[in-house]
């Protein structure tokens, strides 16, 4: 499949305002002597005719309906770009980064797709991106559950080169917000990542504190909010990421239990 014909065929919602202008800018910068093979290529060449950029962003009035279902394309593209935005925090790019990204999208969707999509990574992370414009566009579209999953995966990307600078945390939690992810659920991804004393608990979303009734009633709602099925609508090839927010939940638990002797 050529590359134009699988970024036409990965993504749905996504390719519209903000985002589908940061996707075809990239695509320039991959794709030349563009054809009339891809129908999202051949848009391009009938801008003369036309005189309408496919991807100039259109107002979110246009994009303000139901929010349907993410699919997998959908959050291929969404964590493309939130990861770049991610990698250049601190104003470099650290090669373990990059790394990370690709190693993530080959283990998530085999070889062949992870290297189209690095390509068009790397053309997306020479743009100036509004990390606000972005995220308000995934969250009006995106469930929240799948939002709950790019944040995780934009910690493991800060973690991969071992230090975690701050402002890598800080665009992290920017991007939370406009991602209308609660500080809560922020504190619980980021738990996963970093050691602490109080790190069972806050994966948990309670305090140290409270009674061990209340930390099994967390238990429950964490287990049921990280539980993988509320993932299966990307595909298999997120299961993995989303079982292990599902697992570090669990071991929470258990180390809370064992810390309380309570069963």
């Amino acid at each position: 499949m050529s590359f134009s014909k699988w970024i036409g065929a990965a993504i749905g919602w996504s390719f519209g305002g903000p985002i589908g202008a940061i996707i075809g800018m990239a695509l320039g910068s991959i794709v030349d002597n563009a054809t009339d093979s891809s129908p999202l290529l051949g848009e391009r060449q009938a801008g003369k005719k036309r005189r309408r950029d496919p991807y100039r962003q259109p107002t979110y009035q246009r994009q303000r309906q139901q929010r349907a279902q993410t699919q997998s394309g959908d959050f291929e593209v969404s964590l493309l770009i939130l990861a770049s935005v991610v990698i250049k925090a601190d104003g470099k790019q650290d090669q373990r980064e990059l790394d990370f990204v690709r190693q993530q999208f080959t283990n998530m969707y085999g070889k062949e797709r992870a290297n189209k999509a690095f390509r068009l990574f790397k053309g997306v992370t020479k743009q100036n991106i509004s990390t606000r414009q972005v995220c308000m566009q995934i969250k009006q579209m995106m469930d929240h559950a799948s939002r709950l999953q790019l944040l995780h995966f934009l910690f493991g990307i800060a973690k991969a080169d071992g230090l975690v600078t701050k402002d890598e945390i800080k665009q992290i939690y920017t991007i939370a917000g406009y991602l209308g992810i609660s500080s809560r659920d922020y504190e619980s991804i980021k738990a996963m990542f970093y050691n602490s004393t109080n790190n069972a608990y806050k994966i948990l979303e309670i305090e140290k504190t409270v009674s061990d009734d209340e930390v099994k009633r967390a238990y429950r709602k964490m287990a049921k909010k990280y539980h993988p099925d509320r993932l299966s609508h990307l595909g298999e090839e997120h299961r993995d990421g989303a079982e292990e927010k599902f697992r570090q939940v669990q071991e929470a638990y258990e180390h809370i239990q064992k810390e309380r002797g309570f069963k």
